[in-house]
């Protein structure tokens, strides 16, 4: 299945990704371009970096063994070990070996599974589903549950409104709603048109944005409540609250009392649709604790004059208002608290239930804003596969801590004693916090296996290496959340010779282990896609969907499906609105919770029973900025995803002096001899990187942004020579009851790096020999 022949002899193959529909140029076994598919009105740039990096030299194209473990050497160290190329049949032996031996002598829960959910945007070639399979069909592992986007969201909400942990994204108003009906959006996190380029399984079009300038058009005014002004696009004349990082929840509790003090609230709404309506409403009028969180306290925490907060709330009380939650604003020290407070701003706002109005979840996240979002096939999982669970952002606290003990949503969670990671789709040494100390928890298991298509950070900290190939080197098809185009993935360029597709590996491995049929059911990898697509048509066709047969489906490249308004996951809030009683929620009194008895069962001090101000463990404004005076903001690239295709044109193009920038505010670079342009030292207790000035008015003074994803390249003292934000993040849950990534809460200080700065290392491989030199050089070789 190849693409179709142009001039010149080149051919042109459709495929998805993430971000969006492409077409693949192509001559030969080379990718000559990646462009943009005509249908797409505001494609992403980023793809048109795919090719290249298809190819380049830091790609990995043999099976690859450390040298240390290999010989058993015990005192080597992951990350600064050569490497061994291997046969596959000797990488699959080495493998096999491990992962029996481990399951043999400590269990099942010794072996983690770590994976990722941006793998790709492929129904079958989806890592994540591939791994979980392969373990759960092994015998068993230890498995993650949420993610770092939103774990704190994920957790709290089922308490306060019910559903699924994404449940608010189905419910929340959509852009049409918006549009026709709704007069002010106010979105905390801000509205930023980088982050609408992707959505897992791609969106066939991208809408987000002129969805934005039409509601605009009608009429619509935006509010950006963020330490960035880019946060919400210029053409939406967005009002800007620069408000210190971290201090969301603060500001809602102050627009809450002045709708409260001065009478504005929606209180039939709240005392009909809501429970705990009093006792919150007494925290917030100060009558429980003394402290009235009125806009006077909120300016002194949030640094918005008291006056802007006041006219604020008069004026989402004189609207039809969307209540927007950016995804950013719970990576922070007690996460929970800013969806939990932003809910119950939207409950009293007058506009909860009603057509454009209430509370929304990652409007300007990917695609978000409208419904109709299906599930559609999936590589089958065994039940009953993870034996063992942790939150996804706690890895390193297990490694380091076997037998340590965590509360988690009611639970308490114990570690296990971790002797073998295996990780296929994600980068950890991108997206976990403090990465000095998940450095040296990588070091613990007796095991590492990776699989991956190019030498970054966790390849180089694996003991096994399976090369695997790129979306651009198979066949698959995908569907974006709340897309309605189905479209094909079509291998546009054969894999090197040595490379296999992820399903291949594990395929290898079961065969292996004895269980090689039950693992492919005794299909190949097209007939899988065929397959998945089957029962995906069969599944639609109950809903009176009538998708083409996989021929003709294979052949157009893709299928329409119907838009949908599909019931909200949970019960709609128009529904509770109208009859509370026969439209209850997912909740355990059926209304919105203001006050959750569950949540304040669990008897957490950092994640009491209803939304409240909790001091971060450091924030502008306090004693900690002496030190360290600038808050860091560490948010999505806007040239990539999360790390992928960081040595692509489109992400190499942005760096300054070859480094990712980091943005300050004139003043701030005034204030501590940095020009534009500069490479500067960013620093605090947990580590430091190097970065590139950007000079720019559009963050708040006091603020640094400096984007995730740029390929980890620490030196011998462990400083980021690339600037990956994650050396300084410090690595604790947002509370007990989540336990998500509080990345968000960070101080820093920058000074400049002066002129003698190291060169950039980030997408140089690592030292390879051969094996027989390898094995000769000590005349031993650790056994399969």
């Amino acid at each position: 299945m190849s693409g179709d022949s142009a001039a010149g002899g080149t051919a042109r193959t459709p495929t998805t990704f993430h971000w969006g529909r492409y077409d693949v140029v192509s001559s030969g076994d080379r990718v000559v371009a990646v462009e943009p598919h005509p249908g797409d009105p505001d494609p992403s740039p980023i793809g048109a970096g795919a090719g290249e990096v298809n190819h380049a030299p830091y790609r990995i194209t043999r099976p690859m063994v450390r040298e240390g473990w290999l010989l058993g050497e015990g005192d080597s160290v992951r990350g600064r070990d050569r490497f061994v190329t291997v046969t596959w049949e000797r990488a699959v032996e080495l493998a096999a070996g491990e992962l029996a031996r481990v399951r043999a002598e400590h269990g099942p829960a010794a072996i983690y599974g770590g994976s990722y959910g941006w793998g790709s945007a492929g129904r079958f070639h989806h890592p994540q589903s591939q791994i979980h399979r392969f373990l759960a069909m092994a015998g068993g592992y230890t498995a993650s549950v949420n993610t770092y986007s939103f774990a704190a969201m994920e957790v709290v909400l089922p308490h306060v409104i019910g559903g699924t942990p994404t449940s608010l994204h189905e419910r929340g108003p959509t852009w049409r709603e918006i549009t026709e009906h709704a007069g002010l959006v106010v979105s905390f996190g801000g509205l930023a048109a980088k982050n609408t380029q992707m959505v897992p399984g791609g969106p066939s079009r991208h809408t987000q944005t002129s969805w934005q300038r039409a509601a605009a058009g009608a009429g619509v005014r935006f509010v950006n409540v963020s330490p960035v002004r880019d946060d919400a696009a210029d053409e939406l004349g967005a009002q800007w609250l620069p408000l210190r990082p971290g201090t969301d929840t603060a500001l809602m509790l102050a627009l809450t009392h002045v709708l409260l003090a001065e009478g504005l609230a929606d209180t039939d709404f709240a005392t009909r649709c809501c429970v705990g309506f009093d006792r919150f409403g007494d925290y917030v009028l100060g009558r429980s604790d003394g402290t009235a969180k009125d806009p006077a306290w909120a300016s002194g925490i949030t640094g918005v004059p008291a006056d802007a907060i006041r006219e604020l709330a008069r004026t989402i009380a004189a609207h039809r208002t969307v209540i927007n939650l950016a995804w950013s604003i719970q990576r922070h020290d007690h996460g929970e608290q800013p969806y939990w407070a932003g809910i119950a701003l939207a409950a009293l706002s007058g506009s909860c239930g009603l057509p454009g109005g209430g509370p929304a979840g990652g409007l300007g996240i990917a695609e978000h804003g409208t419904r109709g979002h299906r599930r559609i096939a999936a590589l089958p999982q065994p039940a009953g596969g993870a034996v063992a669970r942790i939150p996804v952002a706690r890895i390193a606290d297990m490694l380091l801590d076997p037998g340590g003990t965590i509360d988690y949503d009611g639970e308490r969670i114990t570690f296990p004693d971790t002797r073998l990671v295996y990780w296929a789709g994600g980068n950890p040494f991108h997206h976990h916090q403090d990465l000095g100390r998940l450095e040296r928890a990588w070091q613990r298991p007796d095991t590492v296996i990776v699989h991956e298509s190019w030498w970054n950070a966790t390849a180089r900290r694996a003991d096994i290496v399976f090369p695997v190939a790129t979306t651009l080197e198979r066949d698959d098809f995908a569907l974006g959340a709340a897309d309605s185009t189905m479209t094909a993935m079509h291998r546009a360029v054969p894999p090197p010779a040595d490379v296999r597709t992820d399903h291949a590996v594990f395929a290898a491995l079961a065969e292996r282990l004895g269980f090689g049929e039950r693992f492919t059911e005794g299909r190949t990898e097209g007939q899988w896609v065929r397959e998945l697509y089957d029962r995906t048509r069969e599944r639609l066709g109950a809903e009176g969907i009538d998708l083409p047969g996989f021929d003709e489906f294979w052949r157009t490249g893709s299928a329409a499906l119907p838009e949908k308004d599909m019931t909200p996951d949970g019960g709609s809030f128009a529904a509770l609105r109208a009859d509370p009683a026969g439209a209850p929620l997912a909740t355990p009194s059926g209304r919105i919770e203001l006050v959750s008895d569950t949540v304040a069962a669990f008897g957490y001090p950092d994640c009491p029973g209803m939304p409240v101000w909790l001091e971060p463990y450091e924030r502008l404004g306090t004693e900690a900025a002496e030190r360290h005076g600038l808050h860091l903001v560490s948010n999505q690239p806007k040239t990539r995803l999360h790390s992928q295709y960081d040595g692509g044109r489109i992400s190499r193009d942005s760096k300054v002096g070859g480094r990712e920038p980091v943005d300050l505010h004139p003043d701030d670079a005034r204030d501590r001899g940095i020009a534009d342009g500069d490479a500067v030292r960013i620093h605090n207790d947990r580590g430091a990187c190097l970065a590139g000035a950007r000079l720019t008015d559009a963050v708040r003074p006091g603020v640094a942004v400096l984007a995730t994803g740029a390929w980890f390249d620490p030196d011998a003292d462990g400083v980021c020579r690339h600037g990956n934000p994650n050396v300084l993040t410090r690595d604790v849950g947002t509370s007990r009851l989540a336990q998500g990534p509080t990345s968000g809460t960070t101080l820093v200080e920058i000074e400049p790096a002066g002129p003698d700065v190291p060169a950039v290392r980030a997408f140089d491989p690592p030292e390879i020999v051969d094996t027989d030199e390898a094995v000769t050089a000590t005349g031993s070789g650790r056994p399969g």
